[in-house]
């Protein structure tokens, strides 16, 4: 194996800079380009950070630095490894590189330290997608989604999960070896209710896959209702700011707007659109309405916002009187919808949702004294995320782990279906064993070299 080597700080002028160097010359590499400052220095001990100055490769002295040595296997790559820690200007970064290529180390490719740790056994793929996942995560929530991940929570799952297929792998052996003593070796029934368990927990690690993508990516949320329900006053309530035109005047908002809000650490885009009015004859307005029908057919949660002041009196309806509202709870009845009764600060003190919502999470607020907006914030998260705050059992995945598990899913879906069906064991087994490939497709215990090198492709080099 080659030693290689790249800088693993950002690119740019900074108080520190870090060169990384992984591989059996580390030790040697480091010895020769940097003289320790030490009197009676005897070696670099490893784990222990030694202050000394960067020989260039024509001798001269350029930086004073900190050096340190850590032996294999438990570093960070699995191999011996070595930094050096001089000050940030990319010259002397650079001039460091260009040292150790000369002695004979090679540049590092994109991840290509992760990469190591992965085949050397450090961590499994899952966690080491969560590196990467980890460096470039631009939320809160999506920081702490993959420390999980780093942290083995997805991996310990699938892996409970291919340790059951496994031991089902060995049964169905003994059954298809021992054909007439199959009900004594694995009992039909038996078997499918092994196999229902782990469809069960595999449609849970699925649900992750969406809370997942949201906590990464964000979630788009529109906001739609009625002309003058209080829309663009709820979008100025929860930035904070005066975004959106608020006037007396109905049908101020005549197109969508879209800004970024964080809902305690979950990126959200909150989109304002124009209000429900099927009768306009106005054109612009017919064209905003439009447009607003197109972001609820591509958003992650609707926010339904009625004017309490208008709907008292209505509680006891068992279905909603009002046809364009009634129009979206019928089209997108299956995403995550809130209804948010607004201008309490004004209407008859709230006494719930009326009947015909009661299926559908509710809040009450005031966009004019702010009152209700911590809950309604909260309940949109939870409405989001499946939960009101994500725990280890709340276990997410990327997409592609989450592309390997529906794989998995629908092998074991085929698999049900020929057990209830009574297919042969032996063709059964067929199945079982593909699906034990596809679980170790996700942690990387079955995973095509091409599939790992897109995977890191995407690091940083350096990573």
């Amino acid at each position: 194996m080659s030693t290689i080597a790249a800088v693993a700080t950002p690119q740019g002028n900074g108080a520190i800079g870090i060169v990384r160097i992984s591989g059996p010359e580390s030790l040697s590499l480091l010895e020769k380009i940097v003289q320790p400052s030490a009197r009676h220095f005897d070696h670099f001990r490893p784990w222990v950070l030694h202050r000394g100055r960067f020989q260039a490769e024509d001798g001269r002295f350029l930086d004073d630095v900190l050096a340190v040595y850590m032996p294999a296997p438990k570093t960070y790559s699995g191999e011996d490894m070595a930094e050096i820690h001089c000050h940030g200007n990319p010259l002397i970064l650079q001039s460091v590189l260009a040292s150790l290529f000369q002695l004979g180390a090679r540049p590092a490719e994109r991840g290509e330290f992760t990469k190591r740790a992965f085949l050397n056994g450090r961590i499994d793929l899952s966690q080491a997608e969560a590196v990467g996942e980890l460096v470039g995560a631009v939320s809160r929530s999506g920081l702490c989604d993959s420390v999980q991940r780093l942290c083995g929570h997805l991996s310990q799952k699938v892996t409970d999960l291919r340790e059951r297929v496994d031991a089902l792998r060995g049964e169905l052996a003994v059954a298809c070896d021992f054909p007439d003593d199959e009900v004594e070796c694995l009992e039909r029934g038996r078997f499918l209710e092994a196999l229902t368990g782990l469809d069960q927990a595999l449609l849970a690690l699925l649900q992750g896959s969406e809370r997942g993508r949201l906590m990464q990516e964000g979630a788009r949320v529109v906001l739609a209702g009625a002309v003058n329900a209080g829309k663009s006053s709820l979008l100025n309530a929860l930035l904070g700011r005066e975004r959106a035109l608020v006037t007396e005047v109905a049908g101020t908002t005549r197109d969508f707007l879209e800004e970024f809000c964080d809902l305690d650490g979950l990126p959200v885009r909150l989109i304002d659109t124009a209000g429900l009015h099927a009768h306009s004859q106005d054109p612009v307005e017919k064209l905003g309405i439009a447009r607003g029908q197109e972001c609820l057919k591509h958003c992650d949660a609707i926010v339904l916002v009625f004017d309490q002041s208008l709907w008292h009196g209505q509680e006891g309806a068992e279905r909603c009187p009002d046809a364009e509202y009634a129009e979206i709870l019928a089209e997108y009845g299956k995403r995550p919808i809130l209804l948010v009764w607004n201008k309490i600060d004004i209407a008859p003190a709230w006494s719930g949702p009326p009947l015909w919502a009661k299926g559908y999470a509710s809040c009450a607020v005031s966009c004019l004294n702010g009152q209700g907006l911590d809950e309604l914030s909260s309940r949109l998260r939870a409405l989001l995320l499946g939960c009101e705050k994500p725990t280890s059992e709340h276990v997410s995945c990327n997409v592609r782990q989450a592309l390997a598990l529906r794989r998995a899913q629908e092998e074991l879906s085929a698999l049900l279906a020929d057990v209830r069906a009574n297919v042969a064991y032996d063709l059964c087994a067929v199945r079982l064993d593909l699906l034990a490939e596809i679980l170790g497709e996700v942690i990387g215990v079955s995973t095509p070299a091409e599939v790992l090198n897109v995977v890191f492709d995407r690091f940083c080099i350096g990573k």
